[in-house]
């Protein structure tokens, strides 16, 4: 079925940016919201950003003021321009879609790598 592909990840000293981008391998219909979520070693998945069809946007408080989430919905595509980046910053960081209606679904990318170096 749909893939979501993520890429842009790197290793980046303290202070600097990535962007990380991802995108449908085919056209996703219906969807409600995109996101970016994280993973740290040892640690939970959390949820970094996510952006809703409305355009509303909300962020875990580690990131507010680093990172901004933006879509472009022709493409079904989110994007996560970090700044600033800190250590702990380091993780797995994975794109997700989540579609409407009663047959719901959430689409999940396999990750991309993030290090950030002291």
């Amino acid at each position: 079925q749909v893939r979501l592909v993520e890429s842009g990840g790197g290793l980046v000293q303290a202070g600097g940016s990535l962007r990380l981008s991802c995108a449908a391998s085919r056209t996703i219909f219906s969807i409600n919201a995109m996101g970016w979520y994280r993973q740290a070693p040892g640690k939970q998945r959390e949820l970094v950003a996510i952006t809703t069809n409305g355009g509303s946007t909300n962020y875990a408080d580690s990131v507010k003021g680093r990172f901004t989430i933006s879509r472009d919905n022709d493409k079904d595509a989110v994007y996560l321009q970090m700044n600033s980046l800190k250590p702990e910053d380091t993780a797995v960081y994975y794109c997700m879609a989540k579609t409407n209606g009663v047959s719901s679904r959430t689409y999940w990318g396999q990750g991309t790598q993030v290090t950030v170096s002291s």
